[in-house]
């Protein structure tokens, strides 16, 4: 492992080549949060140069995440020239902490437009710098000139530091002095397709939009689950075997890989770290992903639904807090670390409870909509899952009553000790969509594609929501341990409406969590109007994550990008219709015809020929109409694009163009089932996810 983080700027290279005193002033700013000190930059900045130049680098770059959902970069030289026609490398503190790019032609929700195009980039420090492909990238946040996030990092980074400060209260009410912050870890586990680079050439749908928006159903598919776990096929362990060794050298600690459910699915993930290092790891995870499999002649999609009748891929988030090396959703072993231990959880599960929509939103995409809600995927409800065990121990507490052995005894947390929960105290729920395991939370909604960093936010921000409200009453309690018994009581009665240790997937489940009162926002178009509920702003605004006019101009931006979306999708299914598939059957309706009038000619019975021919004529028919209502709808919807209401203009697309893009591939599918496989333009879902 001596290649383990060779390309990185972190702790271990910082130690050995920074002046002690240096080092130790940094080290306070990215533990503690102090500010940067000029003087500290400017030496880092030219020992990281140094570092840099002889790794390979002759550039760098602040590379940022905006609200596009991938990540941004510009590259500067170190060159200065001295005048005399030469040049030396440089590379000032100021190059370090600040950068300067375009801000207005990166989304911006109206902060930002063409004629006001300052924005800045300040460097992130507890993300740890890093060397690729001769540049040296220097992980940053992104804001306007007048101040306002134009970026998932920032209020990332805020968030990061709001459950702190909250948790730290509740940790110093239970007599931990020692913690001066508590992180948050994440760990994603990437879930992903491999295809044949050639047959994807040949699909302009996965060229455009990253998924098939044709494609009939295969002989075999994913029926026989021959596929999960299953042995790797030549071509794909060469490729894992190559992604490990890139993430390894970028200090990217990929643990587990496998195949999953679906033909030609697959899975990656990494072991946890503190939350904002996880999502730049992640957004380099995805970006080496498919460069690693473009020189293996494949291509990675990372869509949420590249195959319809397919698992879709999602990204599963797990969440816990921790401080000084202690992870706060660890149960306890005596009866002061239970009754923590139950604070801590049942913060968690009361912020899913009250901000059901906020976490919705945060996975909410164009794309997720066709994965949530189906067989392989938790459903667009929010529940959580805390297995049998602590569930009984839940209800326990709640009644005041303890079982034992049959017999019953008073319950009181702090004095009688729950019992010492082993890790795996309890089945796994694949189907839930928030489940406790062990020691953290796994948030299973999270699409592929998406930067983990949404997600995470918003579950900081609401669990230090949480946390607030418990610390504010606990603070004021006159009998501390009496107090903690009753709020614990309280948030167990209030909230367990959203424990279900159940069947995820099933119908039964949806027609119970109505009856609890459960909201379940089926769509992006219909959770993202919970932005702008007053509770969701004034909540952002009371822990400094997002104000108010950056809350406004995400709403906007996450309209516009669904509109987009759909739009991209539906004119990429006009154009193959229109220039290859109705091209294709055409030809095949021509040799259907020529057999007919030969049969006919020869006295011979033409009638089964003729019924194909029928129902392809049909078929064709009904594929030309739907196309060209489909190509009049998006005209008009562009054509009502000014009307300056973006919320209906989302809607539309969602009720007007979806529907009509499904009877166009319901159509296109039965066409291909039928006409002549020679003739058919693009590759199947056969080639597609066998041929690898």
């Amino acid at each position: 492992m001596e290649s383990f983080g060779v390309y990185v700027f972190n702790d271990a290279v910082m130690q050995e080549r920074l002046p002690k005193a240096t080092y130790n002033q940094l080290r306070k700013t990215i533990d503690q949060g102090t500010s940067l000190d000029p003087q500290v930059a400017e030496v880092v900045a030219s020992v990281m140069k140094d570092w840099a130049v002889e790794k390979g680098a002759t550039h760098y770059t602040h590379w940022f995440q905006p609200m596009t959902g991938i990540t941004a970069e510009k590259h500067d030289a170190f060159i200065t020239p001295t005048g005399n026609g030469k040049a030396i490398m440089e590379f000032s503190w100021k190059e370090l902490v600040k950068g300067e790019p375009d801000a207005s032609s990166f989304p911006s929700g109206g902060i930002r437009s063409t004629f006001e195009a300052r924005g800045y980039t300040a460097w992130d420090c507890t993300s740890p710098a890093f060397v690729k492909d001769g540049t040296l990238y220097i992980p940053t946040a992104f804001c306007s000139y007048t101040g306002e996030a134009l970026d998932l990092k920032t209020p990332l980074l805020r968030s990061m530091e709001a459950i702190s400060r909250q948790a730290v209260r509740i940790l110093r009410l239970f007599g931990d002095t020692a913690a001066k912050a508590v992180r948050t870890t994440t760990g994603a586990e990437q879930e992903y397709f491999l295809v044949d680079k050639e047959l994807f050439l040949k699909r302009m749908d996965l060229f455009y939009t990253g998924r098939t928006l044709f494609g009939a159903k295969p002989p075999k598919g994913q029926e026989l689950d021959d596929h999960y776990f299953g042995a790797l096929k030549k071509r794909v362990a060469e490729f894992m075997h190559d992604l490990d060794e890139e993430l390894w050298k970028l200090g990217i600690p990929a643990k587990t890989k496998h195949n999953e459910v679906a033909p030609a699915q697959h899975e990656l993930a990494l072991i946890f770290d503190t939350s904002n290092i996880a999502t730049d790891h992640n957004q380099l995870t995805m970006e080496i992903m498919r460069k690693v499999a473009d020189r293996h002649g494949l291509v990675c999609l990372l869509h949420e639904k590249p195959f319809k009748g397919m698992n879709g891929s999602g990204k599963h988030n797990n969440w816990s807090l921790s401080a000084n090396g202690r992870n706060l959703l660890e149960p306890g072993r005596t009866p002061g670390e239970n009754a923590q231990f139950l604070i801590f959880l049942m913060a968690v599960v009361k912020a899913v409870d009250e901000y059901a929509d906020l976490l919705r939103l945060s996975v909410a995409s164009a794309g997720n909509d066709h994965r949530l809600g189906g067989y392989e995927a938790p459903p667009s409800i929010l529940s959580v899952y805390l297995g049998d065990e602590l569930t009984e121990i839940i209800e326990q507490i709640e009644t005041g009553m303890v079982r034992d052995n049959g017999r019953q005894q008073m319950l009181d947390i702090g004095v009688l000790t729950l019992p010492v929960l082993p890790r795996d105290a309890t089945d796994r729920n694949r189907t839930s969509p928030f489940a406790f395991t062990g020691n953290k939370f796994e948030f299973r909604m999270v699409g592929s594609s998406q930067s983990i960093a949404m997600p995470n936010f918003v579950l900081n921000t609401i669990v230090a929501e949480a946390l607030s409200q418990i610390a504010d009453r606990l603070e004021q309690a006159s009998d501390f341990q009496a107090e903690v018994n009753a709020v614990v009581k309280e948030m167990i009665k209030q909230h367990k409406r959203v424990i279900f240790n159940g069947n995820n997937y099933s119908e039964e489940w949806v027609a119970e969590a109505e009856r609890r009162g459960l909201p379940n926002f089926k769509t992006t178009v219909d959770v993202i109007p919970a932005l702008l509920e007053e509770k969701n702003i004034r909540l952002f605004e009371k822990h400094h994550v997002l104000s108010e006019t950056e809350v406004r101009s995400r709403y906007e931006i996450y309209l516009e990008s669904y509109v987009k979306t759909v739009r991209i999708e539906a004119l990429t299914m006009i154009e193959m219709v229109m220039k290859q598939i109705l091209p294709a059957v055409m030809k095949h309706m021509k040799q259907v015809a020529d057999t007919v009038a030969s049969l006919t000619k020869a006295g011979a019975d033409a009638s089964a020929f003729k019924r194909d021919l029928d129902t392809v004529v049909g078929l064709s028919n009904s594929l030309r109409e739907n196309t060209g209502r489909l190509s009049a709808e998006v005209e008009a919807l562009d054509a009502e694009a000014g009307n300056g209401n973006s919320l209906n203009h989302a809607r539309a697309y969602k009720d007007r163009i979806l529907p009509l893009m499904e009877a166009v591939r319901a159509d296109a599918d039965r066409l291909e089932e039928i006409v002549d496989g020679s003739l058919w333009p693009f590759p199947t879902y056969g080639e597609l996810l066998f041929r690898v």
